[in-house]
C-alpha cells in the first residue's frame, strides 16, 4: 500500500502492507495527559476502539486524524480490516499497550487465530484522536495446516503450494495435490545466481571479478538501470543488487556476462522437469521489450519454436524503449502470462538441493539479505534465504529455510490469474501463517 508523504508507511519484513496508518508527527515528551470519564488515558481509550476499527464496527472518521484520514481513507481502512479478519479472525482484545501513558505506545491485539503487534499513537490537538495505528507482526496461534490449504485453494486463479522438508525423504507439511509449471516472475534469478556460484566454487570465476556495465540497460525495478555506462561492478555487488531488490539490470548483465547458455545449463543440471518452457533464457530486458513492443513480434514469439524465439531475441531493437510505455503495456493488467520463466515447486526445491551441492556459499549469504519475513518469526529459523517475483496476475514467493535441527526445507507458493491483478497481501499473509507453523505440524 502507497500513502502520501504525511504519513509513515510500515511494511512488515516479508513486504505485506498490513494495518499500517500513521500521521507525521508525535511528541510524548511534551503532551499533557488527559484520562476519560472512567479514569482512561487517552491512549487506553483509543486502545479499546482498535478492535471495533479492526472488525468494521466503529468508523475511522470519528477517531483518526484529518492527515491519517487523508493518507488512508476510510474506505481502504476497511478493505484492509476485512483482509486481516478474513485470515485471522475478528479482534477479540487488547492484551498489552505499553505504556498506557503519553501519546505512543506498543500494542498487542488478540484476535481468533494470532496475535497482532504493533502501536498506536494519539495527537493531543485533535481531542486525541489516532495520529498512528501500525501492525508489525501477526503471530499466527490455533492455526493448522487444513486450514491454511482451504485458504490457499479459495484465492481465484490458479494457486500452488509447497512447504517441507528438502532430504527427499520426509512428506512435506503443505502440499497442493498438482504441481503444475508456474511462471516464476523475478524468481527465476536464483538460477542466474546458482550459475555464477557454481562457477565460482570450481573457481573459474571471483566474487571479485570486475565487469562493466554495458549500455544494454533494463528497466525497474532496481536501480543500476540509472547508472553511467562502463560503471566497473563486482559480480558479487551485481549478484547482490539482483537478489536483494530484484535489480533487472544488473541481472541482465550476469546473464551477458555468463552467457544465456550456461545459466539454462545450470537449470537442465539442477533437474528442472520441464526445461524446454525455458528455451531461451530470457533477460529482463527482452521480457519487457516483448511485452511492451509489437503485437506482431509478441504473437510470433508466443507461437514459435526455441530456434524462432532465439531468432526474434536477436532482432529485438537495442534502442531503449521509454520508460513510460513499458509501463502503460502493464497497466492494464496481465499481458501474455506464457512468455515468462517456468518452474514448479519440485523444480525450486531441486534448485535449492543443487546449490547446496555446488554452489560457493557466499551465494547463501547473499539470499540472506531480504529475508521477507516478520523479525518474530526470523527468529525461529537459523537461516532464511528468500527470492520472489511478480508481475500483473502472477506472484511467487520461495524460501529457503535451516531450523535449529540444521534441515533445509523450502516454501514455495505460486499464484497466477490470466484475467485479473492479484491481491499480492493475500497470499503473503498465508506465507507468514505458514512460516510461523512448526516444522513438524501436522493436521
Amino acid at each position: 500500500m502507497t500513502v502520501s508523504s504525511t504519513a509513515k508507511t510500515l511494511l512488515c519484513a516479508c513486504a505485506v502492507p498490513m494495518l499500517t496508518l500513521a500521521a507525521p508527527a508525535y511528541a510524548q515528551e511534551t503532551a499533557h495527559e488527559t484520562e476519560d470519564k472512567a479514569g482512561q488515558t487517552a491512549l487506553e481509550m483509543r486502545a479499546e476502539q482498535v478492535i471495533e476499527l479492526i472488525n468494521c464496527e466503529l468508523d475511522p472518521n470519528d477517531v483518526f486524524t484529518d492527515d491519517l484520514l487523508a493518507a488512508v481513507p476510510p474506505a481502504q481502512f476497511a478493505a484492509i480490516s476485512r483482509q486481516l479478519t478474513a485470515q485471522f479472525g475478528a479482534a477479540l482484545s487488547v492484551e498489552e499497550l505499553d505504556p498506557p501513558q503519553g501519546t505512543r505506545a506498543a500494542i498487542v491485539v488478540r484476535m481468533e487465530r494470532a496475535i497482532a503487534r504493533g502501536w498506536i499513537s494519539v495527537d493531543p490537538a485533535e481531542d486525541n484522536r489516532m495520529s498512528e495505528l501500525l501492525f508489525q507482526s501477526f503471530d499466527p496461534v490455533g492455526d493448522t495446516p487444513a486450514k491454511i490449504e482451504a485458504d490457499l485453494a479459495a484465492l481465484p486463479g490458479d494457486v500452488t503450494w509447497w512447504f517441507g522438508p528438502l532430504d527427499g525423504a520426509s512428506e512435506p507439511i503443505l502440499a497442493s495435490e498438482s504441481d503444475p509449471q508456474m511462471p516464476l516472475g523475478s524468481t527465476f534469478k536464483l538460477y542466474v545466481l546458482a550459475a555464477l556460484a557454481r562457477e565460482v566454487a570450481q573457481n573459474e570465476r571471483s566474487w571479485d571479478d570486475v565487469v562493466p556495465l554495458t549500455d544494454a540497460r533494463s528497466y525497474p525495478g532496481g536501480m543500476m538501470q540509472n547508472w553511467a555506462e562502463d560503471t566497473p561492478v563486482t559480480l558479487a555487488t551485481l549478484a547482490t543488487m539482483m537478489i536483494s531488490i530484484s535489480d533487472n539490470t544488473a541481472t541482465d548483465a550476469l546473464i551477458e556476462e555468463l552467457g544465456r547458455d550456461a545459466v539454462f545449463q545450470t537449470l537442465v543440471d539442477s533437474g528442472h522437469s520441464a526445461p524446454e518452457l525455458n528455451n531461451p533464457f530470457l533477460a529482463t530486458r527482452e521480457m519487457f521489450l516483448l511485452k511492451g513492443g509489437p503485437a506482431e513480434r509478441l504473437q510470433a514469439y508466443r507461437e514459435g519454436n526455441a530456434g524462432i524465439r532465439a531468432a526474434i531475441l536477436e532482432s529485438i531493437d537495442d534502442t531503449l524503449v521509454p520508460t513510460s510505455q513499458i509501463q502503460a503495456a502493464f497497466s492494464a493488467g496481465p499481458v501474455a502470462l506464457d512468455v515468462e520463466w517456468f518452474g514448479n515447486a519440485a523444480d525450486l526445491a531441486n534448485l535449492f538441493r543443487f546449490m547446496r551441492e555446488t554452489a560457493d556459499p557466499r551465494a547463501f549469504e547473499i539470499m540472506g539479505i531480504n529475508p521477507s519475513m516478520t523479525a518474530n518469526t526470523r527468529e525461529s529459523w537459523d537461516y532464511v534465504g528468500y527470492k520472489g517475483g511478480s508481475e500483473p496476475g502472477v506472484l511467487q514467493l520461495t524460501w529457503l529455510l535451516r531450523g535449529a535441527d540444521g534441515r533445509d526445507r523450502a516454501l514455495v507458493l505460486s499464484w497466477r490469474n490470466e484475467t485479473a491483478n492479484l491481491d499480492q497481501s493475500a497470499l503473503e499473509l498465508i506465507a507468514q501463517r505458514i512460516q510461523a507453523l512448526s516444522p513438524d505440524a501436522t493436521e
